[in-house]
């Protein structure tokens, strides 16, 4: 576990080393610090040691290398996985793909034409690919859907699956995982094409070459021939419980031919990747940015990102208990590799504070030790 704090570390020296300036090494930490709160309010209003100002220009205006940060966050990513590949059969590479919308409500005139509606919800649509290995969870890469008469949410993952890493594609076994958007033939066929095989959902009415519907089948199990795919399937469904208690049934497709309840176990695997969206919108403030330009958020995305991972990976080295707190998490994460921020901010409150102390008769006094 010392080897995944190594990493960490590793990271954080890096990207703090590709700031252009000291200047921007303090917005940089303050940003992070802001994330690691994990209160799902990473605003820079709130931020203590940097103005707002300061902040927004970091994001919007200031030019350091963004892909390179993006480079070293995946290369320390492959390194931690395969540092702890375990021995004898190759074990899986979950590669998970959905779609989700970071809702916004007002007027972005800088990039209108990427704020649109899908499925009722206004905001920005963006196609994830996360990737699970045993313990690991990386959300791998992002692209925004742009709308109707653009690429489409499922050639939006096609390419991003293309784009897998080999030092990852050759180690694991690889099984794509995806919803019902990504359903169609097209992107199963073309999966085919680079000998991945997966368990995508389908929609209760698709079509069998015999012009049924699935959700006429009774057994599980089968083999069938969907409209548009050059090949047999394998078909199963579960029934998925959502959050006001109701079942739905859910029908999904394998593409290697695999028992019934083999396909169903996979299907279920796929939610996994709703725990990260919650986790990621409602801890890390992926959803909460307010920036006027494409590169501000899209900075804004890869900073969430990166302090949910160094949040994961202290938690990864820690004796933490099986429960994961992602408040506990984020806190060492934040005191571990940010601990002159953490003493400054605790400075800050104590400077604040010091006429309340002082009217109960409380006098503070700070000293520094010599270590």
């Amino acid at each position: 576990m010392e080897t995944i704090l190594a990493h960490a570390h590793t990271l954080m020296y890096t990207i703090l080393a590709l700031m252009p300036s000291r200047y921007q090494r303090g917005n940089l930490e303050a940003m992070l610090g802001l994330f690691l709160a994990a209160d799902g309010k990473p605003l820079p209003h709130y931020s203590k040691s940097k103005s707002e100002s300061a902040l927004s220009r970091f994001l919007n205006t200031y030019k350091w290398p963004t892909r390179k940060l993006i480079r070293h966050l995946r290369q320390q990513a492959i390194e931690q996985v395969n540092s702890h590949c375990p021995l004898g059969r190759k074990a899986f590479l979950q590669v998970i793909i959905d779609l989700t919308t970071l809702e916004k409500c007002g007027q972005f005139k800088a990039f209108k034409n990427l704020i649109t509606v899908y499925n009722g919800k206004r905001g920005l649509h963006i196609v994830v690919l996360y990737l699970v290995v045993g313990q690991w969870r990386i959300p791998w890469n992002f692209r925004v859907w742009r709308g109707k008469g653009t690429a489409s949410p499922s050639q939006i993952a096609l390419r991003m699956v293309r784009h897998l890493p080999k030092d990852l594609t050759k180690r694991f076994r690889v099984k794509i995982l995806a919803d019902t958007a990504f359903g169609t033939k097209d992107f199963i066929n073309n999966l085919r094409k680079l000998k991945y095989h997966a368990v995508i959902g389908i929609g209760c009415n698709r079509k069998l070459v015999n012009g049924y519907p699935v959700k006429l089948l009774h057994r599980r199990g089968q083999q069938v021939r969907l409209v548009g795919l050059d090949f047999p399937v394998t078909l199963s469904w579960y029934y998925f419980k959502r959050d006001n208690g109701q079942f739905v049934k859910r029908y999904v497709i394998s593409t290697q031919p695999l028992k019934a309840s083999t396909i169903s176990w996979w299907g279920k695997r796929r939610w996994k990747i709703e725990g990260w969206f919650k986790t990621a919108k409602y801890r890390f403030g992926l959803d909460r940015f307010g920036q006027g330009t494409l590169l501000g958020i899209y900075r804004w995305l890869v900073l969430s990102i990166t302090a949910y991972l160094l949040a994961y990976w202290t938690y990864l080295s820690s004796c933490f208990p099986d429960s994961l707190d992602w408040g506990q998490a984020a806190f060492l994460a934040l005191s571990t590799f940010l601990p002159h921020l953490v003493l400054s901010l605790l400075l800050l409150d104590i400077e604040r504070l010091r006429p309340l102390a002082l009217s109960h008769g409380i006098d503070i006094t700070i000293s520094r030790c010599k270590i």
